[in-house]
Order: structure tokens, then sequence, then C-alpha cells
């Protein structure tokens, strides 16, 4: 094996100044999260000034280098080698900076910044504090690394190192058992999805003999990848996406990871980790739009899971968890975009979405901070108590909800009308169940979201103790998110918004102002959504009859949702007991007979080689040697004995035959 480091694999392209150096980014947060991590407990509770300057600065780069790429300089692709085996593999650190990168660069260093400024007053008086800044550094630059990432097995490193940070976070109050369990849940669920993405990765290397990204969607464009191996390799890609993004079956772990601090929920939903499963798909997407079937999977997986998210989210208590089934299902608009081809849309959504679902996972921290719990239940009225956070939390809503002029609706109707577009002039029948699923999911959402700010904005206060609202440090971050929520979807408008000029794959069509998709499709979905904010606002304030209209005439849909559709016990009965049990067993039996065996082998073995050295080399070399030389200094002692008499004639002698060969000596001479 050759091992090489540093060495120039392709001279790549040259950008702007900010974009061939972007790779400092990443390194930014890594290096603060060793300085935290080691120094932190002697800077008397200002280590976070060393996370949000190294979040800061990598902003400032980011918005430098989009605008570079916005205003013409070429995308930059350059890698290094890092590992060669005999010339037949090499193992590239490269990176690839282009409009997708960009984006998620400036969402990445934005939402972690406004969340490590939040934190210093949601974490304040943390007994973890050092550690959950070094943790949240860590998180940021392992995202950014995976996104940076021009080959699959760098992507694949940082795929593996946000999935860790997320362990360590979700489990950040670990003394109490549910969270360490849902950690525990979290990092054994998406493991799954990743093993079938590890195994995609080598599928294509295999028939591609590259890791390189480009070089794979390339080969897949020219049709040098056999139609069944693209689509093997790109459904094996997609179980990572569906563990990461929670997209059904695996989409049990999100809700758990509520467990971790709020923060983090607000950096998990928006900007890292859970988008990293739609960041692959769309990466990749030419493999995808080439590998016969995948896409119709990628877009039936999701038309599931949006509908059956958007459903939980309707039936649940606390707050955080309201909105984690809320990200699940608009994961899944995102993911259903992609699977009808609808590239720009998905990536838009993605964009708009990381600002106004940030906004409400902190606009929730607040509520918690202010009224010490998550349950819904407990709250009422608090837009009395916490005015900065009731209206931020509004215009969050109405984001999420698709109201017009907010980012949601230019970003989801996009998508609502390019499942539309391909149903009826392609006929795809997948686009059709996505458009579906889609339109309901819209009621949906504006429904469980009007149903959470009334239990939690209005009525009576229910709680205990008085509401506060939030220090500055939290305020600040929520009115940023909600002038972000309020405007970037400016960005997308048809024609004249630039996004989709940034964003664009090959053979992706581009359409011009039409007054169907454009207008009459985007004014029945906001209908929709003015209709169900309506219909909550009748049963959740004015009838007060949430409970009793979903327990009674529909019991068994009220059971089936409060149980989540029972797919943990059908997970815990069927696949994880037993599992679990033999496996315990087997694990067991391989310690006692196999891992103790060879250790006490070992033992034994040493104890005998042991004794070979003592009985062999001690007693018979080193004795020896020890007695010889103890011998020796008892046989000059005798001598020196023998001369040292005391005897002054003796002496006088000895001294007169000294002195006679010193002469002959020098007589000879």
């Amino acid at each position: 094996m050759i091992f090489a480091l540093a060495e120039p694999a392709t001279p790549g392209t040259v950008g702007g100044f900010a974009t061939e150096y972007m790779w400092i980014v990443p390194l930014l947060p890594f290096l603060s999260a060793l300085i935290i991590g080691f120094f932190g407990k002697k800077m008397g509770g200002r280590e976070h000034y060393i996370g949000i300057f190294a979040v800061g600065v990598g902003l400032v780069m980011s918005l430098i280098a989009f605008a570079q790429l916005a205003g013409g300089n070429a995308a930059v692709e350059a890698s290094y080698t890092w590992f060669r085996f005999d010339d037949t593999l090499e193992l590239e650190l490269g990176m690839n900076y282009d409009f997708l990168t960009g984006v998620m660069f400036v969402v990445v260093t934005t939402i972690s910044l406004l969340v490590h400024i939040y934190s210093t007053g949601y974490m304040h008086g943390d007994k973890r504090y050092t550690w959950f800044y070094a943790a949240l550094s860590l998180f940021t630059g392992s995202m950014l690394f995976l996104v940076i990432a021009n080959n699959l097995m760098q992507m694949f490193v940082g795929w593996e190192l946000v999935g860790v940070c997320s362990y360590f976070l979700i489990g950040h109050y670990w003394e109490e058992s549910p969270n360490s369990s849902a950690a525990i849940k979290a990092f054994i669920t998406t493991r799954i999805g990743d093993v079938g993405f590890l195994f995609g990765i080598f599928v294509l290397f295999v028939a591609s003999g590259t890791f390189d990204i480009i070089e794979i969607n390339h080969l897949a464009e020219e049709g040098h990848l056999s139609g069944s191996i693209a689509t093997i390799g790109a459904l094996l890609l997609f179980c990572g996406a569906v563990g990461k993004s929670a997209q059904v079956p695996l989409h049990v772990w999100l809700p758990d990871a509520m467990a971790g601090p709020t923060p983090v929920s607000a950096l998990i939903h928006a900007a890292t980790m859970v988008v990293a499963g739609v960041y692959l798909v769309a990466r990749m997407f030419i493999l995808f739009e080439h590998a016969g079937s995948a896409l119709n999977v990628v877009a039936i997986v999701a038309s599931i899971t949006m509908l059956i998210a958007a459903a939980l989210a309707l039936v649940q208590d606390d707050i955080k968890r309201v909105l984690a089934y809320s990200t699940v299902s608009q994961l899944a608009y995102m993911m259903a975009a992609l699977g009808v081809g609808a590239y720009t849309a998905g990536v838009f959504h993605l964009f708009t979405h990381a600002f106004f679902k940030a906004l409400l996972f902190l606009g929730a921290g607040s509520i918690i901070h202010g009224v010490h719990s998550n349950n819904m239940s407990d709250m009422g009225g608090l837009r009395k108590y916490m005015p900065h956070t009731f209206k931020t939390f509004i215009i969050g809503s109405l984001a999420l909800a698709g109201i017009f002029p907010l980012a949601g609706f230019f970003s989801k109707d996009e998508i609502v009308g390019e499942a539309f577009r391909a149903a009826n002039e392609e006929t795809q029948i997948t686009a059709a169940i996505v458009f579906v699923s889609a339109v309901i999911t819209a009621f949906l959402t504006a429904l469980y979201m009007t149903r959470a700010c009334i239990m939690t904005f209005f009525g009576e206060y229910k709680g205990h103790g008085t509401p506060h609202e939030s220090p500055p440090s939290m305020v600040v971050p929520l009115w940023i998110l909600a002038g972000a929520s309020l405007s970037v979807g400016l960005l997308g408008l048809p024609v004249i918004g630039p996004f989709a000029d940034w964003i664009n794959v090959p053979g992706e069509t581009r359409h011009g102002f039409e007054t169907f998709y454009n207008i009459v499709l985007p004014l029945v979905s906001v209908g929709l959504a003015v209709a169900a904010i309506w219909l909550g606002w009748l049963l959740f304030y004015r009838k007060r009859r949430s409970y009793d209209i979903l327990s009674s005439p529909f019991a068994w849909v009220y059971r089936l949702l409060e149980n989540k559709y029972y797919l943990d016990d059908i997970y815990m009965g069927g696949i994880v007991r037993p599992v679990q049990y033999p496996l315990a067993a087997f694990v067991y039996w391989t310690n006692q007979h196999v891992l103790d065996g060879i250790v006490n082998g070992t033992a034994h073995a040493t104890v005998g080689a042991g004794r070979g050295v003592y009985g062999v080399i001690d007693q018979h070399v080193v004795d020896s040697a020890v007695n010889g030389a103890a011998g020796l200094t008892g046989f000059s002692g005798g001598l020196l004995r023998y001369i040292q008499t005391g005897n002054v004639q003796r002496y006088a002698a000895f001294l007169f035959i000294g002195i006679a060969v010193f002469v002959a000596l020098f007589g000879l001479t």
C-alpha cells in the first residue's frame, strides 16, 4: 500500500478568490470544537465566543463566495489524493463548490450562527455548557464537510460524523433514561439506512471505477452505467436518505430526538442531519434520473411519508413533537419534488423551510424556557406574556402553512404545481399521487399549526407560575428568522426570481409565466390553507372540541394516530425483541468462550513464557553474569587485600620496585 497525503489529483476549475478557499469554512468549526473541547473549561463561560466567531466567519465567506458564483464566476472542483492502494484504488479528499453547495453553505452557516447565539441564553447555567458548544461546532463542521465533498467516500465520512454528533447532542441530558434511549434509537435507526448507503457506494464504484460524484453522474447521463446497476446503486443510496431524512419506514427516530436541547432540534431539523438525505438525492439527481424507476420509488415513499407525518402532528400534545412530525412531512415534500423531476422546486423548499422551521423550533424553545414545560396543555394565553415569541411564532406558522406572501407559499406551491404539471402533461401516475398527497398534506399542515398556536397562545394560561419573555439573545434570532421567512420566498418568484437561474440540472425544463400554474393553483392552495385555519379556529378555539371530535366518532382513528400507527410496537415486537435476546445470548457466548478464551489463552502463554524466561535466561544467563561479576569483584578485592596489609616496610618495597620500573622504562626511551 502506498500512502499519499495532500497529493494533487485533479487541478479543478478556477472560480473567485472566496470560492477557491471554501475548504476553510468547514475547517473553522472543527478547529473551534477542538479549542472549546480542550480549553473551554478555562474560559470562564465565554467559550461560546469561539464557536460564534468560527461560524460567523464561515457565513461571511459563504455569502461572498455565493455572490461570486451569482456574478458569473465558475464553480470550483478540486481534489487531493488521501490514500492510494497499489495504484488500483485512490481515496481522495476534495471539494466541489457550485450553486447547490453554495445554497447549503449559506443555510447551514446562517442557522448555525443564530443557534449559537440563541444558545447563550437558552443553555445558560447548563452543567455541560462547554461540551454543548464543542459538540455544536463539530456538528456544524461535519455537515459542511459532507456538503462540500466531491466524492461519495468523503461524503460518507461527513455523513457518519453528523450521525455521531446528533447522538451526542440528542443525549445531552443522558442522566434521564428516555433521553439516552432516544439518542440510541436515533443512532441505530439511521445506521440501518447507512448500511444501504455504503453498499450503494461500492456498487457504483465497482460499476464506474470511481467515487467521484460528478464523474458518476456524467457516466449515468451518457449511458455508460447499465440501467440495472444504476437503479440498484441509486436505490441503495436512497436507503441512506430514507434513514437520515426520516422517511417511512425509518421515520420513527426523529420525534424521539426531541429529547435533546431545543437549539439542537432547530439545527437538526432546519440545516443539518435530516436535510442531508434530501441533499444526497439532489446531489446525485442525474444518476437518479437515469436509474429506471428510482425516482418513482422516491416519489411514492415521499407521498406516503408526508400524509402519515402530517396526520400524526395533529394529535401531539408536546409542542416539539408537533414540529418534529411537521419536519418529517416537509422533508417528504422535498423528496416528492425530486421524485417528480422538479429539482429546482425541491431544493428551493429545502432553502425556505430552513428559515421558518428554525424560527418555529427556536420559538418553541423560547416558550419552553418561559413556562418550563413542553406540554401544550400547560400553556395557553402566552401571547400576553411573550409578545415577541408570539408574533414570530405566528409568522413561522403562516410560512409553514403556505400563506402568501411568506416563504413557504412560494416553495410549497411550486412543488404542487410541478406535480400537477407532470401528472397532467406527462401522464405520470406517481406525479398524480404526489399531487393529491401534497394537497391533503397542505390542508393538514395549516390545521395542525392552527391547533398548536391556539393551544399555546390563546385562551387562559393553564401552567404554574408566571411565564416570562426570553432574553434578547434569544429574541433577536427569532426576529432575524422571521424577517427571512417573510422575504426569502421572493427569490423564487416565477420568471423574475433568480433562484431557478442559480439551481438547475441538465435536462430540467424551464417554464415561463403561465396563468394556471402561477395564479390559479396557488390561489386554490392558499384557499385550502385558509379553510384549514378557519376550521381549526372553530374546532380548537370557538368550540374547544379538539379531543371530543377526534375521540368520539373517529375513536379508532384517534387511537391509531395516538399510538403512531403502532409502528414502534411492531418494530419492537417483530424485529427488536426477537433479535435482541438471541443476539445478546450470542454476544455473551462469544465473550465467554471466544474472547475470554483468547484473553485467557494469551495469559497462559504469557505465564508460560515468563516461566521459561525465568528458568533459562534469568537463572542461567542473567544470574551467571551477576554472579561472575561478583566473583571477579571478590577476586580483585582479595588481591587488593594482599597488597593493603598496613606494613610500612612492604609499602616502601612496592614504592622502590615502582620507581625502578619507571627509571628502567625512561632509560630505554
